[in-house]
């Protein structure tokens, strides 16, 4: 998070602030963008260059339909007259699977599941048949099966047009199955750049490492992962030289490493390394089978299996037959006509120190029985109940008192934010309203906060639009 791989998408599509100074040169079909001016850029996004931004819930237009929204380019660009653009709209959202495109078109967002609001903007981004595709983190927040989908979407709408696509991503799964080439961010800068298959078997810089081993293996259950130990750098203030120095075990403490700022140079056929001891990283790496089966360490010995559960603590929380209907309504006068079982007789339970799997496709149930239990959708049957009290029916004001102990990570971390407050005013609302905030102590607590989530504290006066998508579940979690 933070490396400036959206902000290098929004260079490339001219999107960015009119306050950021570009320099260098971003070339699209012999084309210098950077001189470009706006009626020329409206004229080649869409056209020739197509987005599909991070989060689909603040892409999307919350009062006009879906269909209006994906042909809208089209129509903008005159490649759809208007009488046509209903007709395309439907042919869009069928191209990219949407279930029933007919009776889908004329809906709202929010009446589309999170997957379908992705393929949704998806169908919008490859509607004028672009060059080329920038999705920016396309499956944030999606389940793996929906994930494979949207994935899948995206690779038939490539074939079919021929378009070029720049995957921005933090998941290395993702890279794994469906780029041919990868390009590795830190500071602002690609610090590594390969075929997948050097980048993944080969690694050349230190921090690829780090990802890679980072990256959790079926095979080894039982081993602790291995973090890259320290924070990213503050893109105001970058250290010296190679930016990953300070957290680097090969050039922490080599002068060279901090003095120098590293050029990205060849270390093999197609790949390119920005390390000037590139050749100790393959060090790291002799005798062993993949690149993320690194030297041992302290840190990834064995986890004894099962431990959590050879000592589980008191019995926390009990939902017990759990159920939440959501009313059918129709016809002008809008009566209830049935009900949606979205969730139906759910119990489980959980012990103090122990962590519980919520496991399920899209749109059964997961959510919905979270926010039951936090008391933020009314359930129609069953009970839940918190250290020993019952608290399914609580008035608004004691459930108020029970969410000091219980809190909730939301799923979308952006309209989770409040965007006209600083994410410091954001984590320390819930520590005032719990009455938990002194004006003497609560500042440094907020700090000790940040610092927990791998955040500076210095951030803190920002606002969350500021934060890439991964550092703002970071302050939601805070």
């Amino acid at each position: 998070s933070g490396s400036g791989k959206s902000v290098t998408s929004l260079a490339i599509s001219g999107l960015l602030d009119d306050t950021a100074q570009v320099q260098g040169s971003i070339r699209l079909g012999g084309v210098e963008v950077t001189t470009l001016d706006a009626e020329r850029l409206r004229q080649m996004r869409g056209r020739d260059v197509g987005m599909v931004f991070q989060d689909p819930t603040t892409t999307l237009n919350p009062v006009l339909p879906i269909g209006r929204q994906v042909i809208e380019g089209q129509v903008a660009h005159g490649q759809v007259a208007r009488g046509q653009a209903h007709a395309r709209a439907v042919e869009l959202l069928r191209e990219v699977d949407i279930p029933d495109p007919q009776g889908r078109v004329d809906q709202f967002p929010h009446q589309f599941s999170g997957g379908m609001r992705q393929r949704a903007v998806i169908a919008m981004a490859m509607a004028g048949k672009p060059r080329l595709i920038i999705a920016d983190e396309p499956t944030t927040a999606l389940d793996v099966t929906v994930q494979a989908q949207v994935l899948s979407v995206l690779a038939r709408r490539q074939r079919d047009t021929g378009a070029a696509v720049i995957l921005i991503t933090h998941d290395l799964g993702v890279v794994a199955e469906v780029a041919h080439r990868v390009a590795v961010m830190y500071g602002g800068r690609i610090v590594e750049s390969g075929s997948v298959q050097a980048i993944f078997r080969e690694p050349r810089h230190p921090y690829t490492v780090g990802l890679l081993r980072s990256v959790p293996r079926i095979d080894t259950v039982d081993e602790r992962l291995v973090p890259i130990p320290g924070q990213p750098p503050s893109p105001a203030s970058l250290p010296s030289g190679c930016s990953f120095h300070p957290r680097c075990a090969i050039g922490r403490d080599r002068p060279l490493c901090a003095q120098q700022t590293p050029a990205l140079r060849d270390v093999g056929p197609a790949h390119a390394s920005a390390c000037h001891y590139a050749d100790e990283v393959v060090e790291l790496l002799r005798d062993r089978p993949a690149a993320v089966a690194v030297q041992p360490t302290a840190a990834n010995t064995p986890v004894p299996a099962g431990a959590a559960a050879a000592a589980p603590g008191k019995l926390l929380l009990e939902v017990d037959r759990l159920q939440v209907f959501f009313p059918v309504k129709a016809g002008l006068l809008r009566r209830r006509v049935g009900w949606v079982r979205a969730v139906d007789g759910v119990s489980l339970t959980v012990r103090a120190g122990e962590t519980v799997g919520l496991v399920g496709e899209s749109g059964c149930g997961k959510t919905t029985t979270g926010r039951a239990i936090m008391g933020l959708v009314p359930t129609s049957h069953g009970t839940v109940r918190f250290d020993g009290r019952d608290i399914t029916h609580l008035a608004p004001s004691e459930m108020r008192k029970v969410r000091r102990h219980m809190q909730y990570i939301f799923q979308d971390p952006y309209s989770s934010l409040n965007p006209i407050k600083t994410v410091g005013e954001i984590v320390a609302e819930p520590l005032r309203i719990h009455g938990l905030y002194d004006e003497a102590g609560g500042a440094r607590w907020v700090a000790e906060l940040f610092d927990l989530v791998g955040l500076p504290s210095s951030m803190v006066n920002r606002f969350p639009q500021e934060f890439s998508g991964g550092q703002r579940q970071r302050i939601g979690i805070a």
